[in-house]
């Protein structure tokens, strides 16, 4: 019984000991991911989609109110027949336009994970590369952390951030006033 106490706590002070001698990382995983340079070409490629896609919905939309105006302000004079055949017309384009919101929404989600899935993983490769490099165990995504001795642990994001061509005054808050700017500059043009 002394024998595998003994063995237990030799293994336990082992893995103490290993322990203590593993680097841990952490790097702002979100940051690299959303001011990577590529991240501005698929933002562009989706905001070009959705243009399309509100285009298309508009103008089905649009046929929509025609028939439904044309329905209230003729429904009086038609035979049941007529009304009928009208309705079940109306019916037919609402639910077409129905379907068709949930198609483009759903095609919308598969090409942003389309397009995105080569900067996520470009992120994910420069982060390990630097991680192995300086003989790191584990990094960690630093905004899931609640909290970080950063004189134990070391920060990948500046070199991260070097390695992916992100521009050095870039922040997510410059992002957000960017995106910001743009989207009120595309609705003073509307």
């Amino acid at each position: 019984m002394k024998r595998i106490f003994l063995i237990a706590a030799m293994a336990v002070i082992s893995v103490a000991a290993t322990a203590q001698n593993l680097k841990f990382g952490y790097v702002n995983y979100t940051e690299l991911v959303q001011l990577m340079p590529e991240m501005d070409s698929v933002r562009v490629q989706l905001e070009a989609q959705e243009k399309e896609t509100y285009e298309t919905l508009g103008a089905m939309y649009e046929e929509y109110q025609t028939k439904a105006q044309q329905f209230q302000q003729k429904e009086a004079t038609w035979t049941p027949a007529i009304r009928d055949s009208k309705l079940k017309e109306l019916q037919e384009i609402e639910a077409r336009f129905q379907e068709s919101q949930q198609i483009f929404s759903q095609e919308l989600q598969q090409m942003q994970q389309i397009l995105q899935a080569p900067v996520y993983e470009k992120a994910e490769k420069t982060v390990a590369d630097l991680a192995k490099a300086k003989g790191l165990a584990f990094v960690f995504e630093q905004t899931q952390m609640l909290y970080i001795d950063e004189a134990q642990g070391v920060n990948l994001t500046p070199e991260a951030r070097a390695a992916l061509n992100i521009p050095e005054g870039r922040t997510l808050e410059t992002l957000q006033a960017e995106l910001q700017a743009k989207a009120q500059a595309a609705q003073g043009q509307m």
